[in-house]
Parts: C-alpha cells; sequence; structure tokens
C-alpha cells in the first residue's frame, strides 16, 4: 500500500515538473477523453465499526464531446479485497455529468452519477461470509484536477463521495434485508492516473 502511494506521489512530482518546464499555450479540449487510474475506497462494504479496511482497485471512464464546458460521462470502478474473513469484489457502472473549467493548462472539474443495480458484489461478502444483496442504487459526486504533460494527455486526480445501499439477508432464499447497525454506506473515493484527449 505504501509503495503504490509512492509511485503516486513520485507521478504527481514529475507531472508538475513537466508543466513547469513546458510553458505550451492554452488549447481546445479534446473532443472524447478516456481515464484508466488506480483506485482506493475508503472502506469495506462489510466494514462495521472495529473492522474498516480500504479496499483498492481501479478507476476508469469516458467523456464525451461537451456542450458548454458540461460533458456525459460513463464511469466505471472495481475494488478488491478481504475484509473480516470474506471477499470483497465489486464493480460499479455508473453514467452522469462533468462540468469542467479550464485555468490556464490546467483543468478543473465536478461531478455526479447515478449506478442503478450497482456493485455487483458476490453474494457472500457479509461480515464472516454472511449473504447480502446487490445495492440497488448508488450515487457518486465529486471532483478534480486534470494536469497536462503533452498535447493528448494529462495526469489525473479526484476524489468523490459514494453512497450506496447495501444489506445483509437472513439467507439465499429469503431476500429480506436486515438492518445492521454501522454497516457503511458512505465511502469515501480517491483515484490517480492518465487521460487521454482524442
Amino acid at each position: 500500500m505504501t509503495s503504490r502511494f509512492s509511485v503516486l506521489l513520485a507521478l504527481l512530482f514529475v507531472a508538475g515538473s513537466i508543466h513547469a518546464q513546458t510553458g505550451a499555450p492554452s488549447q481546445k479540449p479534446a473532443r472524447f477523453q478516456l481515464y484508466g487510474g488506480y483506485g482506493l475506497l475508503s472502506n469495506s462494504f462489510n466494514g462495521l465499526p472495529g473492522a474498516r479496511q480500504p479496499l483498492n482497485g481501479w478507476n476508469s471512464s469516458i467523456a464525451f464531446p461537451a456542450w458548454h464546458n458540461l460533458r456525459f460521462t460513463i464511469d466505471v470502478s472495481g475494488y478488491l479485497g478481504t475484509n473480516t474473513g470474506a471477499s470483497q469484489r465489486s464493480l460499479f457502472v455508473a453514467a452522469g455529468a462533468q462540468y469542467f473549467h479550464r485555468f490556464r493548462r490546467e483543468s478543473a472539474f465536478v461531478e455526479g452519477f447515478i449506478a442503478p443495480n450497482s456493485g455487483d458484489l458476490q453474494r457472500y461478502w457479509g461480515p464472516n461470509g454472511a449473504p447480502g444483496e446487490t445495492a440497488s442504487f448508488a450515487t457518486i459526486l465529486g471532483g478534480g484536477l486534470d494536469t497536462p504533460i503533452s498535447r493528448r494527455f494529462a495526469i489525473r486526480v479526484e476524489g468523490d463521495y459514494q453512497w450506496t445501499n447495501f444489506q445483509l439477508i437472513n439467507n439465499v432464499q429469503n431476500l429480506e434485508p436486515i438492518q445492521t447497525p454501522g454497516l457503511p454506506r458512505y465511502f469515501a473515493r480517491f483515484s490517480s492516473g492518465l487521460v487521454w484527449g482524442f
């Protein structure tokens, strides 16, 4: 985990030094943007108080041509890990909008997504392998900063807030949700990677 953060910091310092050395004039935004990078989720889905464990994963998105600095975006993220004896594997597919504003060469953005029927966890993700259900709905709100490193590529750093309504269940035949105090619904997402504009 520490080595991944060291690599992330090194990428940020390299981007800053390249930016300081290249004073190219501001360019028109690319029509499409394809993003991919490392992702970190603040807690596991069964991370009850006293057993909280962040999850590592990945984040990718595609942003379509802008209309007045507003882009339609599809965001896909996945997280992996183990907590309280249960595997935590998830996939979120979300759609929404991204509003961006350019400051000289950098571009800052805010974004909002909805992910109906999302999460896609395996059945036994609860504490000690207890059965649970996939979220019926998730929302993601956040933003970030793109720093160009060449004409087509930029380094992105972003942070988001994610709300998800996973529930534990009695058994796989009876899908009645169990109200579990302390079961996390609010998560912080962090991501850093490379953006390709084309």
